[in-house]
């Protein structure tokens, strides 16, 4: 049986991220790491993303981030498309750490929900 695929969009500054990254290490999984802030998922990317995590566009949003309202997004008449848009240009945007593996995904806050993908 061929292990799915384990990717894990992570920011090395976040102390949730590298959490995360550990408890996948320590389950023994070794993740293709995308440091997303560096190399930011293009909108099909991010569009599959967020159909895998079962979300709107909108709630993969970190609303605290200055890039938040520097582009206008608490407007609410705002489409999915130009809100990963957004996300694409300003990465700091997308919640992390997301962690993907095959059809699935889960957003690591707390760390642990990472657990979720493998039961």
């Amino acid at each position: 049986m061929t292990e799915e695929k384990l990717t894990i969009y992570h920011n090395p500054g976040c102390s949730k991220s590298r959490e995360t990254l550990n408890i996948l290490k320590q389950h023994g999984k070794s993740p293709e790491i995308v440091e997303y802030l560096k190399n930011p998922p293009d909108t099909h990317e991010l569009k599959r993303i967020v159909d895998l995590l079962d979300l709107s566009p909108r709630e993969i949003l970190r609303t605290g981030e200055p890039a938040y309202q520097e582009a206008k997004l608490g407007d609410n008449t705002i489409n999915d498309e130009d809100i990963l848009a957004a996300i694409y240009e300003y990465p700091s945007l997308l919640q992390r750490p997301i962690v993907v593996m095959g059809n699935r995904a889960v957003i690591g806050r707390p760390p642990a929900r990472v657990l979720d993908l493998f039961s």
